[in-house]
């Protein structure tokens, strides 16, 4: 319970993108022509997550699931702290004190795996709906920029099997398609993350924690 589940589900399993990722690679490909191959890469999952509006969804669908994670964090913290319980006074206690309480242990550790799971199971479907309703409306942006750009033909180097073993920098549209989605979609960029203080002379920095419910 130390990551938020949205997020290591998001991070664990990328989004389903549907019909407009599968067909990314051939992003604005017109006729055959006599002029030369102009070719562009695009990491299309990274830039849907990437937009103004893909930050803002991901935000507020954490917000919605987040008094289920902390009543899973506290459950969680339950359990810790009964299993250190049981391992500091296991000598003290009778065969059957024990058992009983390593019986409550398991109880509320498959009560907890199974809520988790429920959580993943919803929690990742409505994420993976928004990523692939979003993941569509970038398409029909990068579709636009393609042909404006005169491109021939877009792959997509975020998918797990590509052809793509090397690419120059130039060749990535990735942050030039954001920008134009963002642009578009008029949705603003999300507020900068407050700077962490500066590292004490005397008292060593905390260290960081990790996302909590993109």
């Amino acid at each position: 319970m130390k990551r938020s589940i949205l997020l290591a589900t998001l991070l664990a399993s990328g989004f389903v993108l549907g019909a407009a990722a599968q067909t990314t690679a051939a992003a604005a490909a017109p006729a055959a022509s006599a002029e030369p191959a102009k070719i562009a890469v695009i990491a299309f999952q990274a830039a849907v997550a990437q937009t103004n509006e893909g930050q803002r969804n991901f935000a507020d669908l954490q917000k919605k699931y987040q008094p289920k994670e902390a009543q899973l964090k506290v459950q969680s913290d339950e359990i810790e702290s009964l299993t250190k319980q049981l391992q500091t006074q296991g000598a003290t206690l009778s065969d059957a004190a024990k058992a009983s309480q390593a019986r409550t242990i398991d109880e509320k550790k498959k009560k907890l795996e199974r809520e988790a799971q429920d959580l993943r199971d919803t929690g990742g479907q409505e994420m993976q709906e928004m990523m692939s309703a979003l993941a569509s409306k970038v398409y029909d942006v990068l579709s636009t920029y393609a042909q404006q750009q005169s491109y021939t033909l877009v792959l997509d180097v975020s998918q797990q099997q590509n052809p793509v073993l090397f690419a120059l920098p130039s060749t990535d549209i990735s942050k030039a398609v954001v920008d134009a989605y963002n642009v578009k979609s008029g949705v603003p960029a999300p507020p900068a993350q407050p700077a962490a203080p500066a590292a004490s002379a005397t008292k060593p920095a905390p260290k960081p924690q990790a996302p909590v419910a993109h």
